[in-house]
């Protein structure tokens, strides 16, 4: 009798344990591009950053009133090299449109980013932004690169796409914007943390 106590205790520890290891990898391994940006249906977070040239500061709050993309990217990211002409190409699509674009410099040095633009080519359709102590990224909850957001013109984030992001997708993403919808969160691919990762 007591042996088959411990016996069946022993299979609910175990079974215990296998749960809890279940629960501990869906929280703390899991991509957390499978968790839904908190900042979706909110107000854009508003910042005061330096101009990446080094030309001064821009305040996000001057876009009150039009539609938005804030694009982080750096460098070192192969997938933020990949999309760059598409977002170039779109922000230059859409900027009779109303809507504005915003690239926002990620854990990099603002001299190796703007010597990037310059061989890669600007948008004078975007506004090139420094993030000095990673503050917007904070404040957007970028957790890898590339990541995109759209923000409407009621100044709320209604969209965002983690992972490279082709002109096809993002002016499908804009249409449907102007046209009224909220697109939410898509996934196109993988994002980098770190240079190398």
């Amino acid at each position: 009798m007591r042996g088959n106590f411990i016996k069946w205790a022993g299979l609910a520890v175990a079974a215990a344990a296998v749960v809890f290891s279940v629960v501990l990898a869906s929280r703390f391994g899991s991509d957390p591009g499978l968790v839904e940006s908190p900042l979706l249906g909110e107000p854009a977070p508003s910042l005061v950053l330096p101009l990446l040239d080094g030309s001064g500061t821009f305040d996000t709050e001057q876009l009150e009133g039009t539609i938005t993309v804030v694009n982080f990217f750096a460098s070192w990211c192969l997938e933020c090299r990949n999309e760059h002409d598409d977002l170039v190409a779109t922000a230059n699509a859409f900027a009779n449109r109303g809507v504005r674009f915003v690239q926002i410099s990620y854990q990099e040095d603002s001299s190796v980013s703007s010597r990037y633009l310059d061989e890669a080519g600007r948008s004078e359709s975007t506004i090139y932004l420094a993030d000095p102590n990673s503050r917007a990224a904070i404040a957007f909850g970028v957790f890898g690169i590339p990541e995109t957001f759209f923000i409407d013109e009621s100044g709320t984030v209604v969209g965002k796409i983690i992972g490279e992001a082709d002109a096809l997708i993002l002016g499908a993403t804009l249409d449907g914007i102007i046209a009224g919808e909220d697109p939410g969160q898509q996934i196109t691919g993988d994002t980098q943390q770190q240079p190398g990762s």
